[in-house]
This record gives C-alpha cells, sequence and structure tokens, in this order.
C-alpha cells in the first residue's frame, strides 16, 4: 500500500521523531508541512499564539507540498497537541484535500493533555477510512523526554505493516 506520512512539528522535534519511526518502518515518503511565517523562536510565545490561533479557528498558511495526498492510498497524519486539539498548520493542511476514497492514520504528541486531537482529525477527514491512531506523550514543557514507551509506539507502527 502507497503510504504518504505527513506532520507538522516544532523546533523541540517530537511530532518529528514519531513521523520518521513510521516512515522508515513503512517506507514511505515523508513531508513536513511548513507555515508559510514561522511561528517565534520562544516555545512560551508559541503557547500563546497557538492558543489564540486555536480559539478563533485560525489556520495558518502553508507551504506548498511536495507530495500530494491523492496520489497514496494511506496518509499517516502527524500533530502536536496545540489546546486540546490538532495544531493549526495541520487544520489547514486536512482543509485542503479530498479525503474520501483514503485511509488516514492520525497520530499526535502531547504533553499531558490529548484533548480530542484525533477524533479532531478524524472530523476533518470526511470520507476517509481511519485506521487506528496513536497519542504519544512526551514531558509536559516542550521537552524531548518520552513518556509513553517506546514498546507502544513500536507496536502501533508494526500493527500498520
Amino acid at each position: 500500500m502507497s503510504t504518504l506520512v505527513v506532520y507538522y512539528s516544532l523546533s523541540c522535534g517530537n511530532t518529528e521523531r514519531v513521523a520518521e519511526k513510521v516512515a522508515d518502518a513503512l517506507d514511505a515518503d515523508i513531508e513536513a508541512i511548513e507555515t508559510v511565517e514561522p511561528y517565534p523562536g520562544d516555545y512560551q510565545e508559541v503557547v500563546d499564539q497557538g492558543k489564540r490561533e486555536v480559539e478563533c479557528g485560525y489556520k495558518p498558511a502553508i507551504e506548498a507540498l511536495e507530495f500530494n495526498p491523492a496520489d497514496y492510498e494511506r496518509i499517516v497524519i502527524g500533530t502536536p497537541t496545540w489546546w486540546y486539539t490538532m495544531a493549526p498548520a495541520v487544520a489547514t493542511y486536512l482543509s485542503e484535500y479530498d479525503w474520501r476514497g483514503k485511509t488516514v492514520v492520525p497520530f499526535q504528541t502531547h504533553g499531558g493533555w490529548p484533548g480530542e486531537t484525533l477524533d479532531d482529525i478524524v472530523d476533518a477527514c470526511d470520507g476517509a477510512r481511519i485506521e487506528h491512531g496513536m497519542s504519544v506523550q512526551f514531558d509536559s514543557m516542550g521537552g524531548d523526554r518520552m513518556i509513553t514507551p517506546l514498546a507502544d509506539v513500536e507496536r502501533w507502527i508494526d500493527s500498520l505493516k
């Protein structure tokens, strides 16, 4: 099955780390979602801006991507959790494509407050077939220490093979 892994990740790179593990295991193409206007470098500034964006439903412009999900059977979508939902850049990405007939596998990274992120991704992918997603917890202060056991993440990835 042709698979594309698409993710958005901040500078600490937690979502990117998980996305790379998935892409390597599935021999999938991988691509990062990037906003046209970068977020500020300070973690707390990003948190504050992200909260404002989530609260008003803002969808930032994103850079053009190399890979089109229309060319793949399965798309694995990864996002950090921002205020109990997906990052606004991922909401933008999901709003730009027709998901009917595609298989979507959502995953999220979070600092202990997963919210409704996976359900929100499912809701945004109207008409898609959804495979079991994964919630991966990292330390709550934007650090890179993974709390979810690596074995759990690897088991989930193996279930996608």
